[in-house]
């Protein structure tokens, strides 16, 4: 793709309906002076809840139709996701396809630079703690369910699943932005099983959006 027709957009996204997509504006113009990005500064704008799946958001339908050569533009990071793991998604996408993405706080750049695979690597590790963290306090709440008597272990009887004792823990790392394929390797199951035992629980769609 050529420079001249290189996208720059300025993603803009807030939680209620109360705050102001404007405010933020005249600081992702600045930033896009001061690289010198060429043309003028499209917008998408969303008043939405980082807990809905950024996939089924604007910035989906967004990254799905920028190309390479494009760049995106943030207040800050947390506008992409509502945690380091679904950020770390997002910015693997982009730089997959060749996206270059700026967040005006903190001075974030993914491009094609070093700087940049630091930033991912850095990403990746504060996102495998955030895994850690939640499988750790799942375990701690069930040791307590478990020295107040309530029986645990694997569910017996028709209809029943091995997964089902982890419903708490699976919930929760899929709330926090793990894929279905690391979720399903993690409890030695495939991805297609766990799809089917979320849909059969009505769990599905609480648990990723």
């Amino acid at each position: 793709m050529s420079q001249d027709t290189n996208r720059v957009v300025g993603y803009l996204r807030v939680s209620t309906q109360e705050q102001d997509l404007e405010k933020f504006k005249t600081d992702i113009l600045r930033l896009a002076n001061d690289k010198g990005l060429p043309g003028p500064v499209e917008w998408v704008e969303e008043k939405v809840s980082g807990c809905k799946d950024w996939r089924k958001r604007e910035l989906g339908t967004l990254l799905n139709n920028l190309s390479e050569g494009d760049t995106v533009i943030v207040s800050e990071l947390s506008r992409l996701g509502r945690s380091t793991l679904q950020i770390l998604e997002i910015m693997k996408l982009a730089k997959e396809k060749g996206i270059a993405v700026h967040s005006v706080k903190g001075g974030w750049s993914l491009t094609s630079s070093m700087e940049s695979k630091i930033v991912l690597n850095v990403l990746a590790m504060v996102a495998e703690i955030e895994r850690d963290l939640i499988s750790s306090r799942t375990k701690e709440a069930l040791r307590a369910k478990k020295a107040q008597g309530i029986k645990l272990g694997r569910p017996k009887g028709p209809g029943k699943s091995k997964l089902d004792v982890y419903k708490e823990e699976i919930v929760a790392l899929l709330r926090n932005g793990s894929t279905k394929v690391y979720v399903a390797r993690k409890y030695d199951t495939t991805a297609a099983n766990l799809h089917n035992w979320l849909a059969k629980r009505n769990i599905a769609a609480n648990a990723v959006e």
